[in-house]
């Protein structure tokens, strides 16, 4: 019972300050997913909303106008690192993901 409570309460508290966040432009530009020597790039065009890596994915560029978010998780939920415009980075393999 008390488990439910705090479910509630998390739910309740999440929707009050949801809409309080600044909706965000699409972010324009590509982000390319590097995964072997033997794939073709992937190249996420113009990029929203949340995306799930390939699952050998390597290095991330981000080629957009605007910061794009790596996940450890294919939900795009929890602790994020950020890839500013123009820079790359290691990705986690198998379930990761991005938000742009």
């Amino acid at each position: 019972m008390r488990a439910r409570a705090v479910l509630i309460s998390l739910v309740a508290a999440g929707s009050l300050l949801g809409p309080a966040a600044p909706a965000q432009a699409d972010a324009v530009g590509d982000v390319v997913v590097f995964s072997t020597e033997a794939q073709a790039l992937d190249v996420y065009s113009d990029p929203s909303g949340c995306h799930r890596l390939p699952a050998v994915a390597h290095v991330l560029t981000n080629r957009t106008d605007r910061p794009v978010r790596i996940y450890g998780n294919p939900f795009c939920l929890g602790p994020s690192v950020v890839v500013q415009p123009g820079y790359g980075t290691h990705v986690p393999g198998g379930a990761g993901s991005f938000s742009a």
